[in-house]
C-alpha cells in the first residue's frame, strides 16, 4: 500500500497562513489582554513565529492592527450572514432579525471590534484605518437584511439597523463590564416591541 505523496505549500500559501496565524493572534490577545497590552512580542509568541517573521508582513503595531480591523471584519462578516432558515412571517421577523444582529454584536469577536473602537478614539491612524472597514461592514449586513425584510423601504431599514447596532454595542459593553444580564433582555424585549411596532 503506497501513502500519497505530500504536497508542499507554495511560498504564496506559506505567506497567507502566515499571516492568518499572526491576525488571528492579534485578535485572541485585543479579547483576552485589551489593546495596550496586545505587544507585537506577546502576538508572536500566540502566532508560533519569529519576531522577524511579524516585521515581515507588519513593520509595526499600527500596521498589524490596521490589518486586524481588515481581518476582524472578515470574520464578523462571515458571523454577520444571516440564518434564514427558520424565521418567522409576517412582524415577528423584525424581533428575529434584531436577535440576529444582537448575537453578531456580542461575544468574542465583537470585543475585539470593542477595543479597536475605543482605542481608536485617542489612535488617528487606527481611526483612519477603522472608518472605511466599519462602513464597509455595515454595508454588506444593510444588503444582507434587506434580502430578509424586503417589503421595508431601505431608509426605514438603515434607521432600524444603525438603531439596534448602536443600542446592541452599548448592551454588550454593559456586559463587559458586568452588567446586570436580566436588565439587558429586558432592554433587548422592550425595543423589539418597539421596533416590530414602528417598522411593521
Amino acid at each position: 500500500m503506497t501513502t500519497p505523496e505530500r504536497r508542499h505549500r507554495t511560498q504564496a500559501e506559506r505567506t497567507a497562513r502566515t499571516r492568518t496565524a499572526l491576525l488571528d493572534a492579534t485578535i485572541d490577545c485585543l479579547v483576552e489582554r485589551g489593546y495596550a497590552r496586545t505587544s507585537m512580542q506577546e502576538v508572536c509568541a500566540r502566532a508560533g513565529v519569529s519576531k522577524g517573521a511579524v516585521q515581515h508582513h507588519f513593520p509595526d503595531k499600527a500596521q498589524l492592527m490596521a490589518a486586524a480591523v481588515e481581518h476582524l471584519t472578515g470574520r464578523l462578516t462571515e458571523r454577520h450572514a444571516p440564518d434564514t432558515t427558520g424565521l418567522p412571517e409576517g412582524p415577528e421577523r423584525v424581533s428575529a432579525v434584531i436577535d440576529l444582529l444582537w448575537e453578531s454584536y456580542s461575544g468574542t469577536l465583537a470585543s475585539a471590534a470593542m477595543e479597536l473602537w475605543v482605542a481608536a478614539r485617542t489612535d488617528p491612524a487606527l481611526r483612519e484605518a477603522m472608518r472605511p472597514v466599519d462602513r464597509a461592514l455595515g454595508r454588506a449586513t444593510l444588503d444582507r437584511l434587506a434580502t430578509l425584510v424586503g417589503d421595508l423601504p431601505r431608509d426605514r431599514l438603515e434607521t432600524l439597523y444603525w438603531l439596534t447596532v448602536n443600542l446592541t454595542r452599548g448592551l454588550a459593553l454593559d456586559a463587559e463590564l458586568g452588567g446586570d444580564p436580566q436588565r439587558r433582555e429586558q432592554l433587548l424585549r422592550e425595543w423589539k416591541r418597539i421596533a416590530t411596532a414602528l417598522y411593521t
